[in-house]
């Protein structure tokens, strides 16, 4: 995503536009940033042109185009003209690129945060995932499709509540 013009809007750095894309948030989980969920790979503030480069949890996420607009509106709302959005697939975002804050956020919600992964993807990640509500591991997927393409549906044995869980990608 492009939009035309110059980037040379007076307080334009790294630091102030990841502080403004503090309050993009995800719109399948609203409570939480993109800077939050380490979506936002890198920025770099030229002469002419702001570039984010972000990195989706999915590939076929169908919020991917509303984050990568708003993306742009906050940072031309600090002045910038010519602002790039580029996604990018290298390196695959991992849950470990997640914040201890989005993470605690998605527990609130009922959620539960994806664990951090030793770089290999194996069936045992989808056991014993913690309960969001009580802590037990005493859990079972109950469905690999959730309400989103990166959530599955899990229950708790301990407490009885269902719960919705990051996919380990």
């Amino acid at each position: 995503m492009v939009n035309d013009g110059r980037a040379d809007g007076p307080g334009l750095t790294r630091e102030a536009i990841l502080a403004a894309l503090e309050a993009v948030k995800d719109p399948e989980i609203p409570t939480i940033s993109v800077v939050d969920l380490g979506l936002i790979y890198d920025v770099r503030v030229g002469d002419d042109m702001v570039e984010v480069d972000f990195a989706p949890t999915f590939v076929g996420c169908p919020a991917l185009h509303v984050m990568e607009r708003e993306i742009v509106e906050r940072i031309q709302a600090l002045g910038a003209r010519r602002v790039q959005v580029r996604r990018v697939y290298r390196p695959p975002w991992t849950p470990d690129r997640m914040s201890e804050r989005a993470r605690q956020a998605l527990r609130e919600l009922g959620i539960a945060p994806p664990q951090p992964s030793a770089g290999e993807i194996t069936p045992e990640l989808l056991k014993g995932v913690p309960c969001p509500f009580c802590g037990s591991t005493n859990t079972r997927m109950e469905n690999l499709f959730g309400p989103t393409s990166c959530r599955a549906l899990f229950y708790c044995e301990t407490c009885r509540q269902p719960f919705e869980a990051f996919k380990p990608l």
